[in-house]
């Protein structure tokens, strides 16, 4: 059951809102909610390793002016009790639970990189749950190179670690100017927060993460033409984490998609241009 506490929302701004938990089972999920009640919600799915904290605050602002937001932390991650797993298909089963543990028929969905394979597989698993689906920095089933995230990526991790940077102003955002000056932007979005944060994940969860999204990039390629749904895709022009490619691809794949690629942009594009990203989101779920 829900907390007697999740029968309102007292903010609008995403750095203040509370700390709530949802019960499944064995385990308690921690989420927030923003936004206005009423309407179909808009659930957000973030990447690996993330926490709560690491949604992007303007892009959750933005979006919680016309909608219920409900963002989730992952089994095992952050707040929530219970071991990380090691598959999608557990995760979005999770997903669904909750869902429907809050009471809700019909969502909106919004993943970004991990959180984009989860929605998938929830669209494909639960099709009339799903009325739209937003898939940012993200990557089909069997996707070229997703299998390679890890190898990619530790470099990258040691470099922030020695050069005292978050990895993410490498693994998200480009080299040039540009990138630079909004990785350091979402970098300082992400601290604005500055009571009740979440735990940040154990390095176990970490692990068992990343081999979830191994998995995936090894998996056989999923029957994306069921997804037919309207369908956001969005990407920066230079994901070294899960190349560019899969976001084409998914477009091509999936019969009612929309794709924005965004100039000079990594990993994090929708973060660097979400004044941009926000109302084209908001568009296209109001269509």
């Amino acid at each position: 059951m829900t907390d007697a506490s999740m029968t309102t929302i007292s903010t609008n701004d995403y750095r203040y809102a509370a700390n709530r938990f949802v019960t499944v089972g064995k385990n308690r999920f921690a989420c927030r909610e923003l936004g206005p009640r009423g309407g179909v919600p808009l659930v957000l799915l973030n990447h690996w390793g993330a926490v709560l904290d690491n949604f992007d605050p303007r892009i959750v602002d933005g979006l919680a002016v016309s909608h219920h937001i409900i963002a989730l932390d992952y089994q095992g991650i952050g707040l929530s009790s219970g071991t990380a797993p090691v598959t999608i298909d557990e995760m979005a089963h999770d997903v669904i639970a909750v869902i429907s543990e809050l009471g809700f028929t019909t969502v909106n969905l919004l993943g970004f990189s991990l959180g984009g394979f989860v929605a998938q597989d929830i669209a494909l698993k639960a099709p009339g749950l799903v009325r739209k689906l937003i898939l940012t920095g993200t990557g089909p089933a069997g996707g070229a190179g997703i299998a390679r995230v890890g190898a990619v990526s530790w470099p990258l991790i040691l470099r922030g670690l020695l050069t005292l940077h978050d990895p993410k102003t490498y693994l998200f955002f480009t080299s040039t100017t540009n990138g630079r000056g909004a990785a350091k932007d979402f970098l300082a979005r992400l601290k604005e927060r500055q009571l009740d944060r979440d735990q940040e994940p154990t390095p176990r969860a970490f692990l068992r993460q990343l081999r979830a999204i191994k998995d995936w990039g090894r998996q056989a390629p999923q029957d994306l033409a069921r997804i037919r749904i309207p369908v956001l895709v969005a990407n920066g022009d230079n994901d070294i984490m899960v190349p560019t490619s899969n976001s084409r691809d998914m477009a091509r794949r999936i019969p009612n998609a929309e794709l924005v690629i965004y100039k000079d942009a990594g990993h994090g594009g929708i973060f660097q241009y979400h004044a941009e990203f926000v109302p084209k989101a908001l568009a296209f779920l109001a269509a």
